[in-house]
């Protein structure tokens, strides 16, 4: 049976599918989270002949997004997101038929790549998409000491200030603050500054009890030079104050991280700092003697990749090791991408073409997602996703997308 895609002409039922998928309750400040960074021609929907009548069979919707690669390009990119099936019609092909309407319509849009964050981590594989970048949880006990000599100086004409979320121009700030670093932090996703106005915009029924969300900004010569995003929480043991504060990406040069650190865990009536988003090589593990220097640390998936363009998407970024390898690649939900591939690495820059010659490797293009933020991906040989005809092949390639740091994780989107 043929499943047709169409843009959503009804935003109240897209709204009410989204709600049922999710389990929750439609509120008044639904509508404006439904409009703020989900523009109205980038939602889609299907609707099964035999489907439900008062909701979608399947949803999904697109945020316009920039992202830092290796290399400093900051490039447009399909942020997929709101993606739900009805109950009533799973395990009917709604979901691949979104999927590959999905990649159509971004190939169409001339955008080379698709992001997403897994809700699930076991489904988006099966559409190409790859782990591109890992992240930590970090809990600091109140008062850690953060050992960085060589960023004192720097950090001592740091200042840091307090504002609510949801002041004036307070989110369009923190905006400001990642597109001016996110060239030095490969994997940085920044969204529309109606989306980012989201997290200044929760309602009183979102907040239940909950802190509002503050924005803790560094400055040095009377300009932002770094944010983060935090809420703190109450919490009292045996008459002493352990609260928690939970603190968002970290946006800003290692000075300025540093500065934005050493407040939060001295924040009063607090006993424990969680930061949620830290990159898997972030100095704060460093600056803390280890991660016997935390109280805990958790590791899990953070932005996945997929490559809608394979020969657009490998000249955007850089390169930090040179290499020249036929790759057998199999694709089957974009099919434009499927076939065989050189991939040549040289001087930095990046030319991917078509071939007949023999494959030296074989890959789904999962594997190039996964790589193209500059995690090392030399693991999958081992692990068995790839299979190398030519030895040695497979590891200039994986050298070849590595870059030296770890790509920076993203916010939830």
């Amino acid at each position: 049976m043929s499943i047709d895609v169409r843009p959503s002409e009804d935003a109240a039922r897209f709204l009410a599918t989204d709600q049922l998928v999710w389990f929750g309750e439609v509120g008044e400040a639904d509508a404006d989270h439904l409009r703020l960074g989900l523009p109205e021609d980038q939602r889609f929907v299907v609707d099964l002949p035999d489907g439900p009548d008062d909701r979608h069979s399947g949803i999904y919707g697109v945020r316009p997004m920039e992202l830092a690669l290796p290399g400093g390009a900051l490039v447009p990119i399909a942020g997929l997101t709101w993606v739900g099936v009805h109950p009533d019609v799973r395990r009917r092909g709604v979901l691949s038929a979104m999927m590959a309407d999905h990649l159509a319509r971004t190939r169409d849009a001339g955008l080379a790549l698709s992001a997403l964050h897994a809700s699930e981590q076991g489904i988006y594989g099966r559409f190409g998409y790859g782990m591109a970048a890992l992240q930590l949880q970090v809990h600091l006990g109140r008062g850690t000491t953060f050992t960085a000599p060589h960023l004192e100086d720097e950090v001592a004409g740091t200042t840091t200030h307090l504002v609510d979320s949801s002041a004036p121009g307070a989110t369009d700030r923190w905006r400001d603050c990642a597109l001016a670093h996110a060239p030095d932090a490969p994997g940085t996703v920044v969204g529309s500054s109606d989306f980012i106005r989201l997290f200044g915009s929760e309602s009183d029924a979102e907040l239940r009890d909950k802190e509002r969300r503050r924005i803790l900004f560094a400055r040095r010569d009377g300009r932002d030079t770094g944010a983060v995003m935090f809420r703190r929480e109450h919490k009292w043991d045996d008459a002493r104050p352990s609260g928690t504060v939970t603190a968002g990406l970290l946006t800003g040069g290692p000075a300025a991280r540093l500065a934005l650190l050493r407040r939060l865990v001295d924040l009063d009536l607090m006993g424990t700092t969680k930061v949620e988003a830290v990159a898997t090589d972030d100095p704060v593990l460093d600056w803390v003697g280890g991660p016997r220097g935390t109280g805990t640390v958790k590791t899990w998936d953070s932005t996945w990749i997929r490559v809608v363009d394979l020969s657009a998407a490998w000249s955007q970024r850089t390169y930090e090791d040179d290499c020249d390898v036929v790759v057998e690649v199999a694709d089957r939900h974009a099919p434009w991408n499927a076939g065989r591939w050189r991939l040549v690495a040289s001087g930095g820059e990046g030319t991917a073409s078509r071939v007949d010659a023999p494959a030296d490797a074989s890959l789904d293009v999962a594997v190039l997602g996964a790589g193209h933020l500059g995690r090392s991906v030399a693991n999958l040989l081992r692990a068995g996703l790839v299979q190398e005809h030519r030895p040695g092949a497979y590891a200039a390639l994986s050298r070849a997308l590595r870059t030296a740091a770890e790509p920076e994780p993203s916010f939830g989107f």
